[in-house]
């Protein structure tokens, strides 16, 4: 497969996406608690929690309080762990 080659716009807009994916995660994450507190049958549930683990693994989110939240399955404590993330808590230490 031939590599794509961009526009000086869509490299712009490529790498400002990068810079900002930390916050867009934290937004599609509220988000997500929202859709889980209004969601109705189990299977819509089941995705949603999916999406959350996967968006818990990119932001890098203690091992320990991501396997608390999954095995609970409970918004409102997923929505705590969203406002610890918020205020700059509840992260693998980086470095």
């Amino acid at each position: 497969m031939a590599k794509r080659e961009y526009s000086k716009f869509q490299q712009g807009v490529i790498r400002r996406y990068y810079e900002n994916r930390e916050q867009i995660d934290e937004g599609k994450l509220s988000e997500l608690v929202t859709s889980l507190y209004l969601a109705e049958s189990q299977s819509a549930k089941d995705k949603l929690w999916e999406r959350t683990e996967s968006l818990l693994e990119r932001l890098e989110v203690i091992p320990s309080r991501i396997e608390h939240v999954m095995s609970l399955r409970d918004a409102a404590v997923l929505a705590e762990l969203v406002a610890d993330l918020q205020k700059g808590l509840g992260r693998k230490p980086s470095g």
